[in-house]
């Protein structure tokens, strides 16, 4: 194994910058065939009002409000679940993370599955991971991902990866394909410019490229460079959302300096809504629950050649629509494509022609389960539509709330229009069982793909120096037990 590298934020920057001068040279443009390239950002905790253009005012995020002011822009958008490793399922590939036993911060997502790397990949895209990954069944902060993981961000088709296990802040230490590294400066700072010089390399070979870059900010202990803590006033929360926010200044800048912003559809958005920390403006509720604050999370879509004018829209959409929406445009069409998917395609939207969405988005957070099997009882459900949603709460009971009239959830409408919740409620349990066939494998078994009830296949989940630290953390768990 190598040694551990050590590389300064100062360093990263010129290595970055003489890599991309390189491959403006070398002639970037379109990507081939006249698909997109595409980046899909995403931070870590950031709530719907931590950000400039939704009303924040502890800091600016001048970087995300130009997107927001350049492209498509969404009042409405969910993340797929209320929790990272859910909704970062959710965004591989299309389907709601239930479906394959995703569940909880650290539940690892299926081999089975197929993934939107894997797609692309295949359809002669350069695909490349950066930052935070958490599906490979590793909780806590974020460690070294082994080489020979079988969930690690290169088994689920991504040719090049820096990535670690979960979050990350200042000075950490990174797995490159299995191999040690350790940068120092702000995590979001070296993803973005790591990013850029695989962008750089992709531009080169002439090859259309994704690039996934996810963020370990703001995601608690909030350890931001000190200068940025000291823009943020202080706030360690936004100090680390300042770095964010320079980190997606840089990635728009280099793309053009690239002569590949016109072409490259460039995804934000956040995983779950922001604790208390951070803002969900007047939403009710924050991450970990179903209630807006906790999925209604910043979206944002720039691609200069697909959106040529800018908009805002209200038609809700979400992280499972990425998947669909992606592959369309990269005329990908996968062959015995697991189904069904979670996910529309948002190519209509994006070309100015959907007023409202053709089917709601569902929601089921943490259903009990045991046996390989869900209790399709358990757990707090959500559908929502162009106007209501409906909340199956816990305790069971049902409410209803217009999001056009009341975005804080406050007046619960069910008794007055118990037309609508019978509609609606019949529609959210017929999908709950879907999801729970799904989990049960019926999806692999219709697709003549091998699966068995384990949810994690056997093998290591971090890099030979992070696992000491893991069997010491097990050993003591096992004496207190």
């Amino acid at each position: 194994m190598r040694e551990e590298l050590l590389i300064s934020r100062r360093g990263f920057m010129l290595a970055g910058g003489a890599a991309l001068a390189a491959a403006a040279r070398a002639g970037g443009g379109p990507a081939a065939g006249g698909v997109p390239n595409v980046v899909l950002c995403m931070t870590d905790d950031q709530g719907w009002g931590d950000v400039s253009y939704n009303g924040l005012k502890a800091i600016r995020t001048p970087a995300l409000d130009a997107m927001a002011a350049a492209g498509l822009r969404f009042n409405r958008f969910y993340a797929g679940a209320p929790l990272c490793s859910p909704t970062r399922g959710s965004v591989l590939t299309g389907r709601h993370p239930n479906r394959y036993g995703c569940f909880m911060p650290g539940s690892p997502i299926r081999a089975q599955e197929m993934t939107i790397a894997q797609a692309l990949r295949r359809a002669g895209y350069r695909t490349g991971h950066f930052g935070k990954w958490h599906l490979n069944g590793v909780s806590g902060p974020g460690k070294p991902i082994a080489a020979d993981d079988p969930l690690s961000p290169g088994k689920m088709g991504f040719d090049e990866w820096l990535s670690v296990s979960n979050y990350f802040d200042t000075d950490w230490t990174f797995s490159r394909k299995g191999e040690l590294e350790k940068h120092v400066g702000d995590g979001s700072d070296v993803i973005v410019a790591e990013a850029l010089k695989f962008i750089a390399a992709a531009v080169r070979e002439g090859r259309p490229f994704l690039a996934v870059i996810w963020f370990g900010s703001p995601h608690s202990p909030h350890k931001p460079l000190p200068e940025d803590q000291k823009a943020a006033g202080g706030s360690a929360y936004y100090g680390e959302l300042v770095a964010v926010d320079r980190a997606m200044g840089r990635l728009r800048s280099e793309l053009r300096a690239l002569g590949v912003a016109d072409n490259t559809l460039v995804w934000f958005n956040s995983d779950n809504g922001a604790t208390p920390a951070g803002s969900n403006g007047p939403l009710r509720g924050h991450k970990a629950t179903l209630w807006e604050g906790g999925i209604r999370v910043p979206g944002i879509i720039e691609w200069p050649a697909g959106i040529r004018k800018p908009a805002t829209t209200d038609v809700p959409a979400c992280t499972s629509d990425i998947y669909p929406t992606v592959l369309e445009l990269a005329k990908v069409t996968v062959p015995n494509q697991i189904t069904p998917l979670d996910g529309l395609s948002l190519v209509p939207l994006i070309e100015g022609r959907m007023e409202r969405r053709a089917a709601p988005i569902a929601f089921w957070h943490n259903p009990a389960r045991a046996g390989g099997q869900l209790n399709t009882a358990t757990g707090h459900a959500a559908l929502c539509d162009n106007r209501y949603k409906l909340h199956r709460l816990p305790d069971g009971n049902w409410q209803l709330y217009d999001l056009v009239e009341d975005i804080s959830e406050k007046r619960d409408l069910a008794a007055e229009k118990p037309e609508i919740v019978q509609q609606m409620k019949t529609e959210l349990l017929r999908w709950i069982d879907s999801v729970a066939a799904s989990y049960r494998g019926e999806d692999y078994r219709r697709a003549g793909i091998p699966f068995a009830p384990a949810t994690r296949p056997a093998g290591p989940a971090t890099a030979p120096a992070a696992r000491p630290r893991r069997q010491q953390r097990q050993q003591a768990r096992r004496r207190r037990q």
